[in-house]
């Protein structure tokens, strides 16, 4: 089989597509709370100079203007105290026309992520943040999850990956993705394993999953060793190559023709997690006016 025949028996699982249909939703969905007299509206707080942050922001921003979501860029500016950071966060915790908060990273030296994203009250914590709303994901309670954790189950259910009953392995412990990827997944009754970098023979974990969730942040961390034949991969990576591009964790050419399924990257979970974070947005603002 030639390399081109192994990439084309392994299923793209493209995001793109689903984050057009997510947007389009949204904007029907913020344009009839328009006309209610409740504009939805995101606040980024951004407290850092770091050019890629802006860029991530600047994207953010143009693709809420497009599904008829108000976005304010609180800047702080990167020589700002955790303590103005914090103050930021309560004012537009009690501000009643923002509907959503994202605190940006990276963030001020000294400052913990953790403490001050517990100031963003958990109603309008849109990409699950806050320790609360952490808790209540763990819990089963309502809550909204981190936008990149939910992404990878939006992708898989778009592409009708099965979930109950299934072996998952997720790579990865962050609050980010990892924890709350896990948490998504026994909601939907798979039986999960999560590894991290102090697993012993990673491969021995992820070789028999069904499905394997990878958000490490090292480039080709996964190769074909580490996939069981038919199963589908969702890979969170995302690290920048020396030419300007991005790569995932897993060596795609080499696990190509053996997994049934693979997220690109990009293309993959990157543009569902933003449309995830308006659709949060829209969602809060809809609870806020009943």
């Amino acid at each position: 089989m030639t390399t081109a025949e192994r990439e084309s028996a392994t299923l793209a699982l493209d995001g793109t597509g689903l984050a057009r249909a997510i947007r389009a939703e949204v904007a029907a969905t913020a344009a009839e709370l328009s006309q209610r007299g409740r504009t939805p509206k995101l606040a980024v707080v951004v407290a850092t100079d770091d050019e890629s942050s802006a860029w991530y922001v600047r994207s953010i921003a143009k693709t809420a203007a497009k599904a008829n979501i108000d976005c304010e860029v609180v800047d702080l500016g990167a020589d700002c105290s955790p303590a103005q950071v914090r103050d930021a966060l309560d004012s537009l915790s009690a501000d009643d026309s923002v509907h959503g908060i994202i605190l940006q990273t990276p963030l001020p030296a000294g400052a913990r992520f953790e403490e001050l994203a517990s100031a963003i009250a958990p109603d309008k914590d849109v990409d699950g943040a806050n320790p609360v709303s952490l808790g209540l994901l763990a819990a089963g309670s309502r809550a909204f999850a981190p936008a990149t954790a939910a992404a990878v189950l939006e992708l898989l259910d778009h592409h009708e990956v099965p979930l109950a009953g299934r072996d998952c392995v997720v790579v990865g412990r962050s609050n980010v993705v990892g924890k709350p990827a896990a948490q998504l997944l026994l909601r939907r009754d798979a039986t999960v394993t999560i590894c991290h970098r102090h697993t012993a023979d990673l491969a021995r974990f992820t070789s028999g999953a069904d499905v394997l969730v990878v958000a490490v942040g090292r480039p080709g961390l996964i190769g074909a060793a580490h996939v069981r034949e038919g199963s589908v991969v969702i890979d969170v990576g995302t690290n920048p190559t020396a030419d300007g591009g991005l790569v995932g964790d897993v060596d795609e050419p080499a696990v190509a023709g053996r997994v049934a399924g693979l997220s690109p990257v990009p293309g993959g979970v990157g543009p569902v997690t933003t449309a995830l974070l308006l659709r949060h947005t829209a969602a809060a603002a809809a609870r806020a006016s009943t």
